[in-house]
């Protein structure tokens, strides 16, 4: 028994170690889109930033590891780094594990599915439960940056809200965009294709040719990047639509492929098998 309860706590330091080593190397980068208001680049889903004297407004937290060096960031970007509020546009953990070290002592913003689903996670530091739970839009204002808090319909998730700033023309959509890759719907915690698809229209709706858009992942874009994921999903369904009237299998399908003109969409977490796999649903 013995033997076994040191090998146990070799296999976990070999772990925790392995986990270290993940985020040693991340750095967080700052670029601004707009007075006040930076896109945040690190592990995990991409932040914005609110910056100035009043302190920061965080649209989303990461990985509590990266704290450290997103609070380093932000005391290097703002006149105030201090964080004031902070949002969340969906309960991933890459999107949410920060919370627990950035949220301390601050509103914690986010869909009241949002809160449900990590309250019921028993892997979750209930430190960073959200503590402001959204059914409405929300209208916020801090250092003269007006920005307004959307909570959506069921598309990626069934908690997930935009970051819309109006007044600066800038849009951050969480993991409602993807940027250049097929996007992640997480059917099984209430997310939906059709309205996945219908959501970027709206979102395409409300923005301008010159809107800077914040993606969940990928680099920063604008209304032709929404358009052109918008063009692949209606175009990948249709065509994934087709294998199933026509009869085909679910691996038929997978083998069939939806040709080369698709494969730049593919990444490593949402490979084409899976993209498929994924519109078969529908």
């Amino acid at each position: 028994m013995r033997v076994i309860y040191l090998l146990l706590l070799l296999l976990s330091a070999a772990v925790s170690a392995k986990e270290e080593d993940r985020y040693a190397k991340v750095q967080i980068e700052a670029k601004a889109v707009a007075e006040h208001i930076y896109m945040l680049t690190g592990s995990g889903g991409n932040m914005a930033a609110v910056t100035g004297p009043q302190g920061v407004l965080l649209v989303d937290a990461q990985f509590a590891e990266l704290a450290g060096k997103i609070n380093a960031k932000l005391q290097e970007i703002s006149a105030n780094g201090k964080i004031a509020t902070l949002v969340n546009t969906h309960h991933h953990a890459d999107h949410v594990s920060g919370n627990k070290v950035l949220g301390q002592g601050v509103a914690i913003i986010a869909h009241q599915n949002v809160y449900q689903r990590l309250n019921a996670d028993d892997k979750f530091d209930k430190k960073g439960l959200p503590t402001v739970l959204l059914q409405q839009p929300l209208q916020l204002t801090l250092n003269n940056v007006v920005l307004e808090l959307i909570p959506m319909p069921v598309s990626h998730t069934d908690g997930d809200v935009v970051v819309w700033f109006k007044q600066a023309n800038v849009l951050h959509t969480g993991d409602l965009m993807f940027a250049g890759r097929f996007p992640f719907i997480d059917l099984k915690s209430g997310g939906s294709i059709a309205g996945y698809i219908e959501n970027t229209r709206q979102l395409i709706a409300r923005i301008d040719d010159n809107t800077k858009v914040i993606p969940g992942h990928g680099d920063l874009t604008n209304k032709a990047g929404l358009q052109q994921s918008l063009q692949m999903m209606e175009e990948t369904l249709a065509l994934v639509q087709s294998y199933k009237k026509a009869g085909l299998t679910l691996e038929q399908a997978i083998a069939k492929g939806l040709g080369d003109k698709y494969k730049i969409w593919h990444w490593n977490f949402i490979t084409e098998k899976r993209w498929i796999e994924t519109l078969y649903q529908a």
